[in-house]
């Protein structure tokens, strides 16, 4: 396979086209040889007095470049061999060659004209940006943008001060901070593209305006009396406004838990006020100390590799084929049934909602029809789309389907008397999917006589909003049943995960501790208030206590009720078990009828805590209250022992399921990449250490499982043993 990234070309007319087709890669992105090319590329251009500028465009169908590989961003920015200086300053050289490549570019002499002839994100935008004239497809599919903020990263080759200087600093902040994209209508409109042309003719629109411009190679930043659209400097009101603003809003929304965000006010405030060979190594330092800090790493590596790895099918068994389904009968239509029964007809699968009367099953219908109509979705699609839902209360029409998903009330034997009715009708060769979020499957197999084909599908809810969707195998479920419902995951467009069998499985396991720990600490005493904001500050979603209200006080009493009677004597009791109960005797079940932990006004109004929690629940507030630090700790601690455990049991099999599973299923915190990778990042050791001390103050449920303590010994990592199994 050729290394070529860059293929050249100087046309008749001595216009340098320049075409990326990064080898090997379906989309472009930035890469060494990449770099090193268009360096090379770059310096003709500038030397060979035979080229009157050149055209910078794609040759891949797929879009214009995504940015860098974050696969292999670690080779993109080395630090390079220790001459005798810190690596930091290593690692700012490295960083800062993009940034001067493309500041060569620009300040060539020679006018450079981009051709966009499809997606540019990220450093594709930034290349883009980085030319004098910006030519896009007119296409409203394209999307354009600098979306590096979502996987802990920022613009780092020169988008905090070209965006700035083209559209003006406030609206470019929205797009840096938020990630938002734009299309290539809004870019023109903005200032960022200059120029719309139909898909073919783009090449030739960019090389026509080179041929009419031979002295348009300068930016207007570096043209004498440049002016920022809406003003910069420390004497600008709106400027200055701008930042008071965007901090607060910044600091509200990420709680300063991530590194990016701070860095792109940083750079764009500094930046702006400085001329632009300045302002792009004030972003290269802000850059540099980003990616020196194991968040970047950590988010990056989940939130984007293993993400796309999960969803390209890297836990689906080899050797069975494909089984993409047709048709699928949900059994349930209520929240979750009609979501998944949604998400299934959107993806062009037919679905048979099956409940207890017909009116049940029309309300569920009709659940897609309402969201549909929300969305203002075509009429003819949204037709479409419902023509694929029948809504029905007789199991004979599950024939011919060729999944079936439960999603039935939370009872065993409710499960068992569905299951059985559901294996009359279509037999046990059919693949059986439970959406069951805490019974065990092996269990819930022995109603259906080939367990091999019985396997847990566990949605979230909203499942229309909710990414995450997990797998469960049971004891003797088969490779055809997990390649199936991986296939189904594929086909609805979710990030699955594939867990092994266990109560709670690993998500409603692992988030059950957040929950039960938040409830301890109210249980003793510990302000309401000092619980529900630390939750929040630290990155979870909400707080425990409100999260509680949200699933209903009532449902975690029946699930307590049931995991009681399976467990028998070996259930060890919490003091989280008698908060439910008191606030189930006082009729207290959350959101659902207005009163949980919470207080909902009749009006529509802001939430409020119940005022006669603390005396209800703990009696009085306690007299020494713990330190934000110390109930931080907790809520912290108890889920990752708790991963830990469902690690060395064997529930989870791979630490980038057990991230995934962690970020997109019950909100961990996502600036931490995940439980296993943040206990890598603080040291397996340290976290022993730690683990031992809470258990010690606060009981048994904080003993780490001796697999820390043996890795601990060992010096070893959850993902340098993961790395190790891959090379094996």
């Amino acid at each position: 396979m050729s290394d070529t990234a860059l293929h050249t070309q100087i046309d008749a007319d001595g216009i340098l086209i320049m075409t990326i087709d990064v080898p090997g890669q379906s989309m472009n992105v930035i890469t060494p040889e990449l770099t090193q090319q268009l360096a090379a590329a770059v310096e003709q251009l500038e030397t060979d007095e035979a080229i009157k500028g050149a055209v910078l465009t794609s040759g891949k169908k797929s879009g214009f470049m995504a940015g860098a590989d974050l696969k292999g961003i670690g080779k993109l920015f080395e630090a390079g061999e220790d001459d005798g200086r810190s690596r930091m300053a290593r690692l700012f050289d490295s960083v800062w060659s993009l940034n001067s490549l493309l500041r060569a570019m620009e300040t060539c002499g020679k006018p450079v004209a981009a051709a966009v002839n499809g997606l540019a994100l990220g450093g594709g935008l930034e290349f883009v940006l980085a030319c004098h004239h910006r030519v896009v497809a007119d296409d409203p599919k394209i999307k354009l943008g600098l979306p590096e903020v979502l996987v802990g990263l920022f613009p780092g080759a020169g988008g905090t001060q070209r965006l700035p200087r083209l559209m003006g600093v406030q609206p470019a902040l929205m797009y840096l901070l938020q990630g938002k994209t734009m299309s290539p209508q809004e870019a023109v409109g903005l200032g960022v593209m200059q120029a719309l042309a139909p898909l073919d003719d783009v090449v030739e629109t960019a090389r026509a305006w080179v041929l009419a411009n031979p002295k348009g190679g300068i930016q207007p930043w570096d043209q004498k009396g440049f002016k920022f659209p809406g003003g910069v400097g420390q004497f600008n009101p709106g400027f200055v406004q701008t930042f008071i603003a965007g901090t607060a809003m910044t600091t509200k929304a990420t709680q300063n838990n991530l590194n990016g965000p701070r860095a792109i006010l940083s750079a764009v405030y500094e930046g702006a006020q400085l001329p632009m060979d300045t302002a792009l190594r004030i972003e290269s330092k802000y850059f540099t100390k980003v990616i020196a800090d194991p968040q970047a790493g950590n988010m990056i590596r989940t939130l984007f590799v293993s993400k796309q790895a999960a969803e390209k099918g890297a836990r689906r068994p080899h050797g069975v084929a494909k089984m993409l389904p047709k048709k699928i009968g949900m059994l349930g239509a209520g929240l979750m049934g009609s979501g998944i029964a949604m998400v299934a007809a959107q993806a062009g699968i037919e679905v048979v909602l099956l409940d207890t009367t017909q009116e049940a099953a029309d309300k569920g219908k009709q659940y897609t029809a309402d969201r549909l109509a929300k969305r203002r979705t075509d009429a003819d699609k949204a037709e479409a789309i419902l023509g694929l839902i029948h809504a029905t209360t007789a199991y004979e029409d599950l024939k011919g389907c060729d999944l079936i998903i439960e999603a039935v009330f939370e009872s065993r034997e409710i499960k068992a008397e569905v299951t059985r009715k559901v294996e009359a009708v279509v037999g046990a060769d059919t693949v059986f999917g439970s959406n069951t979020s805490t019974l065990p499957i092996t269990g819930l197999a022995e109603a259906w006589s080939k367990p091999a084909n019985f396997i847990g599908i566990h949605f979230f809810s909203p499942v229309e909003k909710m990414p995450l969707v997990e797998i469960i195998v049971g004891k003797q479920t088969g490779p055809e049943a997990i390649a199936k419902a991986l296939d189904f995951v594929a086909a609805i467009r979710k990030t699955p995960i594939v867990v092994n069998d266990s109560r709670g499985f690993y998500t409603s396991r692992c988030f059950g501790t957040y929950v039960s720990e938040g409830l301890t600490l109210l249980a003793e005493g510990t302000n309401p208030a000092l619980i529900e904001n630390v939750g929040k500050q630290m990155g979870m979603p909400v707080g425990p206590l409100a999260v509680t209200d949200e699933v209903g006080l009532d449902l975690s009493l029946k699930v307590g009720k049931q995991t009681k009677a399976d467990l028998g004597d070996a259930y060890v009791a919490s003091p989280a078990d008698a908060v439910i109960e008191k606030m189930n005797e006082l009729g207290r079940h959350g959101r659902k009828n207005g009163k949980g932990f919470y207080v909902y006004p009749d009006d529509g109004g802001k939430k409020q805590l119940w005022p006669e929690l603390v005396a209800t629940v703990a009696g009085q507030l306690a007299e020494d209250q713990p330190l934000a630090e110390e109930v931080e700790e907790r809520l912290v601690y108890r889920q990752l022992v708790e991963a830990a455990r469902c690690f060395a049991e064997g529930v989870v099999e791979t630490p980038q399921d057990g991230d995934l599973g962690a970020i997109f299923g019950w909100g961990f915190i996502p600036h931490s990449g995940g439980p296993f990778s943040h206990m890598d990042t603080v040291g397996i050791a340290n976290v022993v250490a730690i683990l031992d001390r809470l258990a010690d103050t606060h009981g048994d449920r904080f003993t780490p499982p001796q697999l820390l303590r043996d890795m601990a010994e060992r010096h070893e990592t959850f993902y340098g043993q993961a790395e190790l199994k891959q090379a094996a």
